[in-house]
């Protein structure tokens, strides 16, 4: 007996390898039929004894490509064509869900041909196949065909178009297949090919700067062991003291300036090939090292031999460059050479960042694939982020497609970037947003933005809920949990500015519970740069529990004036946040007294803590208004007064902050037993590992593939919007 059947396979199985591997599992299994990618999936038709077929469906499964999902497969009864044989055939387009494959990293038989003298693509920096390549940098819509990429201009030589149409070749319908017959060039000024890549290296050998274009943006470039060339990368990118990514040439050489662990070690070899940051075996800072990923890359790691400094290719405040008209009038002056190449990149995306198996930045090799919804969103959702580690999320079914890293929402170029992602994410989805989720503060340039949206059609949602529902959501929590939001700043329901937050919280809904103790912020955002205005603020404003007050020990100008403005009320916010409070304990500490970048303090208060230990500093918890309220004020007291060496009086301090949250923790649970850890502050692993301790009969969750920072907040409105609309309160 034959039967027929129409087979549909969803998931991620566009820019993978998928219909040819159906072509040769069907040959295998004598099947007749076809094979084409339809929308975001792939469609079958097979006709074959219903054994044979029930075989195939297996194999599709438990066979997948490499990088192939299978999130789904349906199967209806369809009338035998009569074909003989099995082919596949041209693309269609239907309505459904959809999914763009992340960039993926040089395969190592790409590799290997790479440096092979005998191979036609001998030193081809473009060189790819169905394992690898670039994706969701170069699609411009689904389904997956070499016509919707920005490699359509790049018609196929006699070779590739045999590769392309030869089902027992690697490169069979590998959309960005190309060769130096065919394919795209370097360019450096008026020179081309390999000249342009050996004019690069050698301004890089000689101590210069040189913008590349990668495969989602352009980046630049030194000698990572050049002092001055460093230095003077710092200061065109004012970037004082923030570590810079290192690119190495290997394992092997990661583990020389790292302590590299397994984990470590297989996500830098992984198809993502994030920034990995580990220990570094030279003191000091965690250092961010990753593996070159594109044939470029490793073209410039071969012929330069050294471990390199690999940046995002922008100027302060504004997004990586993508064009090369814009490399060459932003990039250019500041520079000493750019290396273009003529692959448009359609999608702007910089480079992962993973730190302790967590996700920090999530970019290239890991957005745009999708994540669970653990509310079905009865309309699709844009979600719209906040304003720092700027992401957008598209919430369609019961999937959140999260965008990549923009940057922060500053400026007018990184708006725009804003808005491009926004629309490249709904253009692939092939959906219309019929509502948008957006933080409270009304000065966020996503929350104007939001104004495009009638007021029916917009879903605020409250900063730290987002915060803790994304950890929630990532992890398929069911039911209430307990959620601990500790960041920087952000807009509370109250009009107050909230950052050390205990909820008892659902994903429509949440009860403030606990906080910390408020202190001002003395010049706003002042207070903000400088840790050692936020620790006058707590010196001269902390909220009054009738505590012990904070020894002075900065009689200086400065503390006068805050002490006036604190007084007056003068610019002066008051702030409950757990950022503002590491910020404090790091300039009492005299660890750092001006951010240079965001978070640097609390970085700095991590590393300083290093492997010391302690007990605790003195922490009291009062009720205040209904809420349970931390008093930071004696354990800063103690912070100052305990005469410990600088190292053991920050373990001390970390110690403090976990004991106080599973106090707090324990105080509003009830029988609530899971607790969901968010904000920026929980990049921190040291209190994470400490906080997990404190509450060991817990079930403590942390973000690991959507970040704890602002750059998982449209996650989470996307969760929270999605359980609004479907509970039916709209």
């Amino acid at each position: 007996m034959i039967a027929s059947e129409r087979i549909e396979v969803h998931g991620a199985v566009q820019g993978v390898g998928f219909r040819p591997h159906v072509l040769r599992l069907a040959t295998e299994l004598g099947i007749r039929g076809d094979v084409r990618n339809v929308g975001g999936h792939v469609v079958i038709t097979a006709c074959g004894p219903p054994d044979t077929l029930s075989a195939f469906r297996r194999a599709l499964h438990e066979r997948a490509p490499r990088h192939a999902r299978v999130d789904n497969i349906t199967v209806t009864a369809h009338e035998d064509a009569g074909q003989a044989g099995f082919v596949v055939l041209g693309s269609g387009f239907a309505a459904g869900p959809r999914t763009v494959v992340p960039d993926l990293a040089t395969c190592d038989a790409c590799v290997a041909e790479l440096f092979d003298p005998g191979d036609r693509r001998y030193r081809y920096p473009f060189v790819n196949c169905t394992d690898c390549g670039p994706r969701a940098t170069i699609v411009e819509s689904l389904p997956y065909d070499r016509a919707r990429t920005s490699m359509r201009d790049f018609p196929l030589c006699t070779w590739c178009e045999a590769e392309y149409h030869d089902p027992a070749d690697r490169r069979f319908h590998a959309e960005p297949v190309a060769c130096p017959e065919c394919g795209p060039r370097l360019r450096w000024g008026d020179v081309l090919g390999n000249e342009a890549l050996h004019a690069a290296t050698r301004v890089i050998e000689r101590g210069g700067i040189v913008a590349v274009k990668g495969v989602g943006g352009y980046q630049l470039v030194c000698d990572a062991a050049d002092q001055d060339a460093v230095a003077r990368l710092r200061k065109l990118k004012h970037r004082p003291r923030k570590p810079l990514a290192v690119m190495v040439r290997d394992l092997a050489e990661a583990n020389r300036l790292s302590y590299v662990d397994a984990a470590a070690a297989g996500l830098l070899q992984s198809s993502a090939a994030p920034i990995v940051v580990a220990p570094s075996r030279l003191g000091g800072l965690d250092v961010g090292l990753f593996l070159p990923y594109s044939p470029l890359h490793h073209l410039l790691m071969h012929d330069l031999a050294r471990p390199l400094v690999v940046t995002s290719g922008n100027r302060c405040s504004e997004p990586i460059v993508i064009s090369d008209e814009d490399a060459e009038a932003m990039l250019g002056p500041l520079v000493d050479g750019v290396l273009a190449h003529n692959r448009p990149i359609l999608a702007r995306y910089d480079d992962s960042v993973v730190r302790a198996g967590r996700m920090v930045r999530r970019a290239r090799g890991f957005a745009p694939d999708p994540l669970p919804l653990p509310v079905p969103s009865p309309a699709p959702v844009l979600a719209l982020g906040a304003q720092l580690k700027h992401t957008t999320t598209l919430a369609v079914g019961d999937r959140a497609v999260l965008g990549p890293h923009t940057g922060d929402l500053e400026n007018a170029d990184t708006f725009s970037a804003f808005e491009r992602t926004a629309e490249a994410l709904c253009r692939w989805q092939g959906t219309t947003p019929e509502y948008c989720a957006h933080d409270l503060h009304p000065r966020y340039l996503s929350t104007r933005y939001a104004q495009r949206w009638s007021r029916e059609r917009r879903i605020p949602v409250q900063h730290h809920h987002a915060h803790v529902a994304a950890t929630a959501a990532e992890h398929g929590v069911q039911g209430p949990f307990i959620g601990v939001a500790y960041d920087g700043l952000g807009l509370g329901d109250d009009g107050t500015l909230w950052g050390g937050e205990i909820f008892l919280a659902t994903y429509r809904d949440y009860r403030r519970v606990g906080r910390f103790g408020r202190a001002p912020l003395p010049g706003g955002e002042v207070a903000v740069r400088r840790p050692s205005r936020m620790a006058l603020g707590y010196l001269h404003g902390a909220e009054d529990f009738g505590a012990p007050s904070i020894p002075d020990t900065r009689p200086t100008s400065e503390a006068a004036l805050v002490r006036r403005m604190v007084e007056r009320q003068v610019n002066s916010p008051l702030a409950s946040s757990a950022g503002r409070l590491f910020d404090a304990a790091a300039a009492l500490l005299g660890v750092c007294e001006e951010n240079s970048y965001e978070g640097e303090a609390a970085v700095l208060l991590e590393a300083a803590a290093a492997d010391h230990r302690g007990p605790s500093f003195d922490w009291t918890l009062h009720r205040r208004d209904g809420l349970w309220v931390y008093d930071p004020v004696p354990t800063l007291s103690d912070l100052v007064t305990c005469g410990d060496p600088t190292g053991v009086a920050a373990a001390r301090f970390h110690t403090t902050i976990a004991e106080v949250t599973a106090a707090l923790v324990r105080e509003v649970a009830g029988g609530t037993r899971t607790v969901c850890l968010g904000g920026g502050v929980f990049q921190n692993r040291r209190l994470v590992d400490a906080v997990t301790r404190e509450l060991g009969d817990f079930q403590v969750l942390v973000g690991e593939r959507v970040p704890v920072n602002d750059g998982g907040i449209s996650y989470g409105q996307a969760a929270v919007a999605a359980a609004v609309l479907a509970g039916g309160d709209r």
